[in-house]
């Protein structure tokens, strides 16, 4: 069974960079995403990354900041935050880009303030 594991978030100050790592327990050739989501919000789509790297797709809050990469051989889906906003507040999860989804993992929050 596939479990989606998140690391990286953390705390910074706008303008700067965190890096979000989901590790897959399984290897996978689908599509990859990661959502953000408010409290009280639905998930929303960040960023998807075909299989192989490309192509990549953003939302245009986050296009020309986050970068979403993947290596396959050690099960891994990055995506770099850079320039953060306040407004990138939010918890953060990985998992397919469509289709049925996996069982969500439990996050990883970031948070943007001065």
């Amino acid at each position: 069974q596939m479990q989606l594991v998140e690391s990286g978030g953390g705390s910074a100050q706008p303008g700067g960079s965190l890096r979000l790592s989901c590790l897959m327990t399984e290897t996978v050739f689908v599509s990859m995403a990661w959502y953000c989501q408010d409290p009280g919000k639905e998930r929303e789509l960040v960023a998807s990354i075909s299989r192989g790297g490309t192509p990549t797709f953003y939302a245009d809050s986050v296009k020309g900041r986050f970068t979403i990469t993947r290596d396959d051989a050690k099960n891994l889906v990055y995506l770099q935050m850079d320039n953060l906003k306040p407004e990138d507040t939010a918890v953060y999860y990985c998992n397919k880009a469509s289709g049925k989804m996996w069982a969500w993992g439990q996050g990883a929050q970031v948070t943007v303030s001065s």
